[in-house]
């Protein structure tokens, strides 16, 4: 995974530009983007510091709200299929990918494997 430039480097760029150099000659001499250096000199003015943001991190789970609605629907019904359960989060204004809904089900413990509750009558 890529890292950021290092805060001495950012406050260098930042410093160049605040002495009133281009962004073009500052992003050559220090061998960073342009783009790097239009950013860096915006934050710093916004925020007072050229500081990287966090990377990564813990993003909340889209389905977390509709938790409790989805396990209690698949104790009611759990032969349901995962484009169903879609079109009834849709119904309930909640649009998400098959995607998130298989990951949510599968981090929950739900699978869809064929078990003695989901056969057919009379099938052998």
């Amino acid at each position: 995974m890529a890292r950021a430039y290092s805060l001495d480097l950012r406050e260098r760029v930042v410093s160049a530009i605040s002495r009133g150099e281009s962004c073009r000659a500052v992003a050559a001499r220090f061998d960073v983007s342009v783009a790097s250096v239009v950013k860096w000199s915006q934050r710093s003015r916004a925020t007072g510091s050229p500081a990287a943001k966090r990377m990564g991190g813990n993003r909340p789970y889209l389905l977390e709200s509709e938790r409790n609605w989805l396990l209690a629907r698949f104790g009611e019904k759990p032969d349901l299929t995962l484009h169903a359960l879609l079109a009834e989060l849709r119904d309930r204004g909640v649009v998400v990918s098959c995607d998130t809904l298989w990951r949510f089900l599968r981090r929950e413990g739900i699978s869809f494997k064929k078990n003695a509750v989901r056969q057919r009558a009379g099938s052998s």
